[in-house]
């Protein structure tokens, strides 16, 4: 009993790996810039035959989910730690710098998920806890500002300075021609002028 119970739990153990490794060569297809891996680019890229790939995932969008997974998980591995106090500009100097990091390295991802999210409530699900999880970043580092001002003036702000830091503002810039590093002063400039903070 314990020797077939010791094979069964090595055979999945085996199937995790595989599927971890089948999702990983998806997830490097998608930083590369490929929007829509086929199956057979994924199976190339993880050196197994594309019938290996539909037996451990139904189908792709199966596949797809897992990947968004991983991404999750590599997006909160790289975030770094803020400050919440302390002076106005050192906070917004790391958080804008923080945010530009993050935003042109998840864009690839990003960009390739848009395609799917209105299909799959999985990746719709991970893009609502990251938009949380980004929203309360700003909510913790710009704190004292925000406490300062009545309840309904402190969630206009806040939405705004979401807004300012987000992929989504980030991903207009960039595709209007802008640098990386012009891209990443305009969200300083704008995060500074809705806090009412000079530049530094």
């Amino acid at each position: 009993m314990a020797e077939r119970t010791q094979r069964a739990e090595g055979r999945s153990a085996r199937a995790e790996r595989s599927r971890a490794a089948i999702a990983e060569a998806a997830l490097e297809l998608l930083r590369e810039g490929d929007p829509r891996p086929t199956a057979a680019r994924v199976a190339e890229r993880a050196g197994i035959s594309e019938r290996l790939i539909y037996h451990h995932f139904t189908d792709l969008e199966e596949l797809f989910e897992a990947v968004a997974q991983l991404q999750v998980r590599a997006v909160t591995e790289r975030q770094p730690p803020l400050p919440t106090d302390g002076p106005l500009d050192v906070r917004i100097r790391a958080i804008v710098a923080a945010r530009a990091d993050m935003n042109e390295w998840i864009t690839p991802v990003r960009r390739a998920s848009l395609v799917r999210e209105p299909f799959s409530p999985t990746l719709t699900a991970n893009r609502a806890a990251l938009n949380a999880g980004s929203r309360a970043q700003v909510a913790e580092v710009f704190g004292p500002e925000l406490a300062a001002l009545p309840a309904a003036e402190s969630d206009e702000l806040l939405a705004a300075l979401d807004l300012a830091l987000s992929w989504g503002a980030w991903e207009v810039l960039r595709t209007r021609g802008t640098p990386v590093e012009q891209a990443a002063r305009v969200v300083d400039r704008t995060v500074r002028a809705l806090l009412g903070e000079a530049g530094g």
